[in-house]
């Protein structure tokens, strides 16, 4: 709201108003926002929950210190997802589509995580939302967000013009100081296209996996596309879901991921970083930066209180959240075949368990009696099991997601 009431005022000629159209400036004050409120309603809200004794069912796992969190609040998933909108709302362009999708994402995926969370807490039923209901809905945000990539006319990437030599098309143009100036010819175009990393000619289009259909490729990618888009969103919403199992684990986690997702967004929204780069310049995405920013002030201001020991635990209505808006954000910014690398953590945490239940079935149906890869599943309770303390094994976690967080960036230039 502040961002049009700043951009009116620079259209009367306030000096100091235009400052708001920096995306800079405003993702500053988005995540000093996100961060004062995380911290100041985040204290305010554990009371609440405590008051209402809404704590957390912990099961018996054997786990060393795992009793001693009986009672803990939980859905402090609230706090990130109230820390994020706020400022979005006040300092954000509501009108662009990206930022639109990302608040769409935020909410929906908020709402089915509190649902679960309501069941388990009110409904004393530990279980909570049956699987199906929460994959139904996983299902439906992503349809959501593919067809909105389909059909608004905002989406699109730009490309350059080739000439039907297949060379680069170029025009001269006048600069401001009247100098003329030999620049590529582009247009923007609705595309299906992402980004390989480690890869020299690192763009890839999903059409290219149906093109043996002919003619029919065309009117096929983009239903191909919301099937890619369904899966993305369950993976990494899940990922993070089975991530948010030790005191900061998932939240440290997120944030990290949260900075390179910025890095990202900001070159690609950058004409001028995008050609030097060499990537793909991706209109109206620089706006995503304000809203990543939001991202990591809640999570890094809910780590404030869900450090070890935890004061509070964001419940799935955090973890679904936060495992959908980075999902969803890389699918915007055309990097979510990276997301492997940059989630990695969350991958190997989906992994252990996938890995653990199939062998598990294997051995029990071959041999009559069940067996298993790890001491437990998923991969953060092996190594609780194994004797290490919580604290170790979270910034041990958080060390390899800094590790794979370079490695993301760096896939920029090393190609």
């Amino acid at each position: 709201m502040l961002y049009y009431l700043f951009d009116w005022l620079n259209e009367l000629g306030i000096p100091g108003a235009g400052v708001f159209q920096y995306i800079t400036f405003r993702a500053a004050l988005v995540l000093i926002s996100s961060l004062l409120i995380s911290t100041v309603f985040g204290k305010k809200m554990i009371y609440f929950l405590q008051k209402q004794q809404i704590g957390e069912t912990i099961r018996d796992l054997g786990l060393e210190g795992q009793m001693q969190k009986k009672g803990t609040p939980t859905m402090g998933g609230i706090i990130i997802i109230a820390s994020i909108l706020i400022p979005i709302l006040l300092f954000g362009d509501l009108k662009n589509v990206y930022v639109q999708l990302m608040i769409i994402t935020t909410v929906w995926l908020g709402l089915i995580g509190f649902i679960d969370d309501y069941i388990k807490v009110f409904k004393k039923d530990k279980e909570g939302l049956k699987g199906k209901f929460k994959v139904i809905g996983q299902v439906g945000l992503g349809i959501i967000i593919g067809a909105t990539f389909y059909v608004n006319q905002d989406v699109v990437i730009r490309e350059k013009v080739l000439d039907e030599n297949g060379a680069v098309k170029q025009e001269w143009v006048k600069t401001h100081n009247n100098c003329d100036v030999l620049v590529n010819v582009t247009q923007d175009v609705k595309s299906t296209k992402t980004t390989i990393p480690f890869v020299k000619n690192n763009e890839f289009d999903y059409k290219s996996l149906i093109s043996w259909t002919g003619s029919l490729a065309d009117t096929l990618m983009w239903p191909l596309f919301i099937l890619i888009v369904i899966f993305i969103v369950i993976a990494v919403s899940n990922g993070a879901n089975m991530t948010d199992g030790l005191d900061g684990l998932a939240t440290g986690t997120s944030a990290i991921i949260g900075v390179t997702l910025a890095v990202f967004a900001y070159v690609s929204g950058n004409v001028i970083l995008a050609e030097y780069l060499n990537i793909m310049y991706i209109p109206n995405s620089g706006e995503l930066v304000v809203f990543i920013s939001a991202f990591i002030g809640a999570t890094v201001g809910f780590l404030w209180y869900n450090s070890f020991p935890a004061q509070v635990f964001m419940g799935d209505t955090g973890s679904l959240t936060i495992g959908g808006i980075i999902a969803v954000f890389a699918i915007a910014v055309r990097k979510e075949l990276l997301i492997p690398v940059l989630a990695g953590v969350f991958l190997m945490e989906n992994l252990s368990v996938i890995m653990q239940v199939t062998w598990f079935k294997y051995t029990k149906k071959k041999y009559g009696e069940g067996r298993r890869i790890f001491k437990m599943a998923p991969l953060h309770h092996h190594y609780q099991k194994k004797g290490y303390v919580e604290p170790k094994i979270v910034i041990r976690f958080w060390i390899i997601g800094i590790f794979l967080a370079v490695i993301s960036i760096i896939t920029l230039k090393l190609r």
